[in-house]
């Protein structure tokens, strides 16, 4: 008799952004999923279409409730851990919030992967946690360098990730993500990654609040290369180790504005301490390890995110006050880190 599907997978953060591109590409393989989702920033919309799929299992849980997820991990082949607190700049004003969400939370995914016996645990690392680094582009041996609670509850929970690897034989992967963009990216309330704040002041005819000049680059990376990324590390023998997972580009915010084509043009805003100048991925040994290589071209993602513009119509739309606003604190705590590093 033909098995219904080939891989029993668990998504934590599967209505997410990123989780809900890999939970659409595990159900066209013929996988089995559970997304595991408390959707604070993830959206059940996200899965919306793939609701009659007879392979999909959702469940509207908090990954910090342990003995409320522990259940969902029987029989479990592909861990893929998503859920996190993700926005940059609230990280200053809720650490605790983010340590329980993004620490903790992990603890409680790998001690139920690993009672569980779960084959493959891929874990969504962050570039941000290299700071700012001293080499471009960045290779997985850089100094970790956490700036802010974000990066640094994301790197802890990779040492847990890693940790688990090490004592426990639990087969993990950490793909330090850099820059994701593409559809569904969050529309939470929370002041965050540049794609969906110009998106949304494009749909306002609002112009586009620009950090500093606009010549700091980023390694935007498509969110669907990003997909098969973390299903080719679920599908691989590689273990215990972490890779870089970017475009093999980097690409200017004025680069972006020029695509996105604004008419109602732009103003700038205070460049923010704390971030860097670049993001630059060296991706060479997810290259070599995983033969992945990125396919979508910038302008190409750029597009199809105009497409798909209307999925930011609800989005908040902010401008250079509410931006001063909600990076206060941000200015509070990182001008003073920048002046003790100098």
């Amino acid at each position: 008799m033909t098995p219904k599907y080939q891989q029993r997978c668990i998504v934590t953060g599967g209505a997410g952004f990123i989780g809900s591109h890999i939970t659409e590409r595990l159900l066209a393989a013929n996988h089995a999923v559970t997304v595991i989702d408390n959707c604070s920033t993830g959206r059940v919309e996200n899965i919306a279409h793939l609701q009659n799929d007879e392979n999909l299992t959702f469940f509207n849980t908090d990954i910090r409730d342990r003995a409320a997820i522990t259940s969902y991990f029987a029989g479990v082949d592909w861990v893929f851990h998503l859920a996190a607190l993700g926005d940059i700049v609230p990280s200053i004003n809720m650490p605790d919030a983010y340590f329980s969400s993004n620490v903790d939370g992990t603890y409680n995914v790998l001690e139920a992967s690993r009672n569980a016996g779960a084959r493959r645990l891929i874990y969504a690392a962050s570039s941000s946690s290299y700071g700012i680094p001293d080499i471009y582009p960045t290779p997985e041996t850089a100094e970790m360098r956490p700036q802010y609670p974000y990066a640094l509850t994301k790197w802890l929970a990779e040492e847990l990730v890693m940790h688990w690897g090490l004592v426990y034989g639990l087969p993990v992967v950490a793909l330090r993500l850099f820059n994701t963009y593409g559809p569904r990216s969050r529309t939470s309330g929370a002041y965050g990654a540049v794609f969906g704040v110009f998106l949304a002041q494009l749909i306002a005819e609002e112009p586009f609040t620009v950090v500093g000049d606009g010549t700091q680059t980023r390694d935007f990376t498509f969110v669907t290369d990003v997909a098969k990324a973390f299903i080719s590390a679920a599908d691989s023998e590689v273990t215990n180790i972490c890779m870089n997972v970017g475009s093999g580009g980097t690409y200017s915010i004025n680069r972006l504005v020029e695509l996105l084509d604004n008419p109602a043009g732009v103003v700038h805003i205070p460049k923010r301490p704390g971030e860097p100048d670049c993001t630059f991925a060296d991706v060479s040994q997810i290259k070599e390890k995983l033969n992945w290589s990125p396919t979508v071209p910038f302008e190409d993602g750029v597009q199809v995110m105009l497409d798909n513009i209307d999925y930011w119509r609800e989005a908040p739309v902010w401008n250079a006050k509410s931006i001063a606003d909600a990076t206060r604190e941000w200015f509070k705590y990182l001008d003073k880190h920048d002046e003790a590093s100098s």
